[in-house]
């Protein structure tokens, strides 16, 4: 089996996130990153199939060089190569058309990828590749078995969850419990620095422009009311919460 495995480099979720250039930029500056959550389900499943199954895992980032960190890290993971676009992503479309043009030449039996990354948590670019290439994508899958040319699936619906059937190839968007997290040992964090990353041009252009970023309102402060005035409690949520 053939799989690529479309990955982010995102900030870590403790980051403190600030903004410079006129509030147009992130501010990289002190921040770590790390291979998006959903996307290590993924990968993690890939790994699972691969074990199960045979074949190989190709990793591919779409970002500059501070991504290759985090490209290292999946292939240390149980990746066999990586490619990376050298571009950055800043537009869900752009992203898309990165990843359908190289699925294209290779022809992968299944694309993995996380139901969204938390930057800009957009969730569409799965929904975008599947419409690119001309298969099915489907997310966010909580469950993945692969029997012959089937792919069995269960996915997370409003209210409920879903079991799907459809033969590959598929675009999935991943997330929780479809596979424990790996994490890389010895052998393959030395094996890591061996394998190739193909680094490709992008291909078309960014459609999109960032205005401005602004950061949600802090929070208020907080305001103790002795148990035995009750009566300015439900003064406040009334008058100034105002919900009720």
């Amino acid at each position: 089996m053939k799989i690529l495995v479309c990955i982010t480099n995102v900030p870590d979720t403790t980051a403190k996130i600030a903004f410079t250039d006129g509030d147009t930029q992130l501010n990289k500056a002190g921040i770590t990153y790390i291979t998006g959550p959903y996307d290590d389900y993924a990968l993690s499943r890939a790994v699972e199939l691969k074990e199960q199954l045979g074949g190989t895992i190709t990793v591919l980032n779409v970002g500059l060089s501070d991504s290759d960190p985090v490209i290292r890290k999946c292939l240390a993971i149980g990746a066999d190569d990586a490619i990376r676009i050298n571009v950055e992503p800043t537009d869900s479309f752009f992203v898309a058309e990165q990843i359908a043009q190289v699925a294209k030449q290779e022809n992968y039996d299944l694309i993995l990828m996380g139901r969204e990354s938390i930057d800009f948590n957009s969730g569409i670019v799965h929904g975008l590749v599947g419409e690119l290439l001309g298969i099915p994508s489907i997310s966010p899958v909580m469950k993945l078995e692969i029997e012959g040319t089937v792919a069995k699936m269960t996915r997370e619906i409003e209210g409920g969850k879903e079991d799907i059937e459809a033969h590959l190839p598929l675009v999935l968007g991943c997330q929780e419990p479809i596979a424990e997290w790996k994490i890389a040992g010895m052998r393959g964090i030395m094996s890591a620095r061996t394998k190739p990353i193909k680094v490709l041009e992008p291909t078309g252009q960014v459609t999109t422009t960032t205005e401005l970023y602004t950061l949600p309102a802090p929070k208020g402060a907080v305001k103790m009311i002795a148990a035995e005035e009750a009566e300015s409690l439900i003064d406040l949520l009334r008058n100034e919460a105002k919900v009720i």
